[in-house]
């Protein structure tokens, strides 16, 4: 398996990675476990997840801060426990043939990848909390990967940087990713070299060429994600980024725009 420890750097980067988006979303519900047992069926290199705190203090796997969207509930999902998040239907919304998908605990995530694939954890904004607490979002994923050898094979990364900046007080290693949605400046390097990152994870429609060539020759790995369904493959990899964060394997693809 690909490892992802911070002397990672200084070698050789490989050839573009096909990270999935929330697993294989474009044709499984996103951040289920059909979707990531699909992913790792389809050869991607790592998943990509989200988690945030439920009402209980436990994360879950989900995107969004409301269930509405991709379940039948209803409400924040800080509003549940995570057994009533586990109750709910997280499949037919996408399809009835993934009728009774839930939503996933992340320590179930790790335990269904741990020694096949690398894992992208993305820290939700609304999971951060100011004040630093022993069942901190930050000290909780740290913990569990701890606890399953799998430090060297995950990338924490955040829109979030002051979380970022949590997690790297508490582990000197674990590879950090920062998310953006605006193009790579000064701003960005600051924070980058603070935290002692891995990679940047920038929308898709912000990267040029310039700044994927500004981000290596800080040692950064550039990773662009997916936006809206659409992603232009053939621009980016003449960029020389090291990979993409897709919704379907297809999308890796150089004549591929979608």
């Amino acid at each position: 398996m690909h490892r992802l420890s911070q002397t990672e750097l200084s070698r050789t980067p490989p050839a573009p990675i096909y990270i999935a988006h929330r697993g294989l979303s474009a044709r499984f519900p996103e951040n289920t476990m059909a979707a990531f047992e699909a992913a790792m069926a389809a050869g991607a290199a790592m998943i990509e997840l989200d988690v945030t705190f439920s009402r209980d203090r436990r994360l879950a796997v989900i995107h969004d801060e409301r269930v509405n969207r991709t379940t039948n509930g209803r409400g924040p999902v800080s509003a549940h426990t995570m057994k009533q998040l586990q109750r709910l239907d997280a499949g037919s919304w996408f399809d009835p043939a993934f009728a009774g998908q839930a939503i996933p605990e992340l320590a179930d995530v790790l335990d269904l990848v741990n020694g096949r694939i690398a894992v992208n954890i993305e820290i939700k904004p609304e999971a951060y909390e100011s004040s630093s607490r022993d069942d901190a979002v930050e000290r909780q994923i740290l913990d569990l990967l701890a606890e399953r050898n799998m430090l060297d094979d995950a990338i924490i990364s955040s829109f979030a940087w002051w979380s970022l900046a949590r997690v790297r007080s508490l582990s000197p290693a674990v590879a950090i990713g920062l998310l953006s949605a605006r193009p790579a400046d000064e701003h960005l390097l600051f924070w980058y070299r603070r935290l002692g990152g891995f990679s940047w994870h920038p929308d898709w429609r912000v990267v040029t060429a310039a700044q994927v060539a500004l981000l290596h020759t800080a040692g950064a790995r550039v990773f662009p994600f997916i936006a809206a369904g659409r992603i232009d493959s053939a621009r980016l990899l003449a960029m020389g980024v090291d990979g993409l964060i897709v919704d379907d394997p297809s999308q890796m693809a150089a004549h591929q725009w979608s």
